[in-house]
């Protein structure tokens, strides 16, 4: 049997490009379109072809933006055989509509919960896995360890009242302590998860994203005094709602800002002249709470329509290998799930490595652990926060009222 491979590129009018499998061939819906990510996955699938010369693949890639509309379209009719997309909320908004797959059989073939003790609680619902996570990447703070040099601060905050006191110092050595770039809404996320599980815990977290908790809520309020306690002495940069993350980056680099927390795909973005200048930190501990991370973990599906499922799964299976992972992530600079795999030799991503394999258990990022609705409300919400802290009230009581609407449909 021949062996066909298309890509198809991007843009919207790519949904109507036909995505129905057919007989003796495997159709791969991806959203991974940007270059890195598509050079590894390509590659990967070269490889696939390779060890099953008698499988036929047909890749459709997309642009990420468009790939979040269509793929409702595409899991309601005629599908694909394999999808890329998200762990957590994500998929179990689709699971919960019974358009993912259970492939429990591959986890048990494979020992995946062996393989991947970390990222199996992010794919299963109910005691079931639906999908295979391959990739993962964490959050923290990076820093200038110039600045902080220049300030007085002899080693990275452990406690909350430690980030207080660099805080201080480095605004008082006239530089702001706290990059961020709020335009686009969801760096605002970060903050609120990681004061959310430092003061409230994991169960408390993920109740909330699960519409469980009121924003009213008396943890929620703690989560806004804390953050107001580097708001109001202006710890922030200044006008960051006028910054995509993107935007804010040269601020960092031009050392007019010490700290930024975000994910590890900053680090490639770091300019060679001030590279060995960056160095990393994992959030500080607030509460009396274990140490739970932020891991936004990237995954494969079979659809539940999907017409080659024989072969999906054989995909699938190939997702989980140790030496697949290897490859992928090192083109990804992000974290294979696999715990034999081997990460990069990047200090930045072994930092990372090393804090989540210690972590008392990891969630994926607020916009992919609640509503998507309500995530959206949530973050205009924090960044209205960030910028007049003084409607604290009732930026919450509108976002519980969103929260009784979109939970009671």
């Amino acid at each position: 049997m021949s062996k066909f491979l298309r890509f198809a590129t991007t843009a919207f009018f790519a949904v109507s490009l036909s995505t129905t499998a057919l007989a003796g061939t495997l159709v791969i819906n991806s959203d991974q379109s940007d270059p890195a990510p598509r050079k590894g996955m390509e590659a990967l699938i070269e490889k696939f072809k390779k060890e099953n010369p008698d499988i036929d693949v047909k890749l459709n890639v997309f642009d990420k933006e468009s790939y979040k509309t269509s793929i409702r379209t595409w899991l309601s009719g005629e599908s694909p055989d394999v999808v890329y997309w998200y762990a957590g909320e994500r998929m179990k908004f689709f699971v919960d509509r019974k358009l993912f797959e259970d492939v429990s059989d591959v986890w048990a073939a494979n020992k995946g919960a062996e393989a991947m003790p970390s990222t199996v609680g992010s794919v299963t619902v109910d005691g079931k896995q639906y999908g295979v996570p391959y990739t993962y990447y964490n959050w923290g703070i990076y820093y200038r360890k110039d600045l902080f040099e220049k300030a007085g601060i002899q080693q990275p905050p452990k406690t909350w009242a430690e980030f207080l006191d660099a805080c201080a110092k480095l605004k008082a050595s006239g530089v702001a302590p706290i990059v961020i770039g709020s335009k686009a809404l969801w760096p605002t996320a970060g903050w609120f998860d990681y004061l959310n599980l430092r003061v409230n815990g994991m169960d408390y977290h993920m109740k909330l994203m699960a519409g469980q908790v009121p924003y009213t809520d008396k943890g929620v309020k703690d989560v806004f005094d804390k953050w107001a306690e580097l708001i109001r002495p202006g710890y922030f940069i200044e006008n960051h709602a006028s910054y995509t993350w993107q935007e804010s980056q040269p601020l960092f680099y031009q050392g007019k800002g010490a700290m930024y927390l975000i994910g590890n795909f900053i680090t490639p973005e770091f300019p060679a002249d001030v590279r060995d200048k960056m160095d990393f930190f994992q959030f500080p501990k607030i509460a009396d709470q274990p140490m739970y991370e932020d891991a936004p973990t990237d995954t494969v599906h079979i659809p539940a329509r999907a017409k080659n499922k024989v072969d999906a799964k054989k995909f699938l299976a190939f997702y989980m290998r140790p030496d697949v992972q290897t490859e992928l992530n090192s083109v990804l600079r992000q974290i294979p799930t696999n715990k034999d795999a081997k990460p990069s030799d990047d200090r930045f991503l072994q930092a990372g490595y090393k804090m989540l394999s210690a972590a008392a258990g990891t969630a994926q990022f607020y916009d992919r652990d609640t509503d998507p609705s309500l995530a959206q409300e949530g973050m205009k919400a924090f960044q209205e926060f960030m910028i007049i802290p003084d409607r604290g009230d009732e930026i919450l009581t509108r976002l519980e009222a969103r929260r009784k609407q979109v939970f009671k449909q």
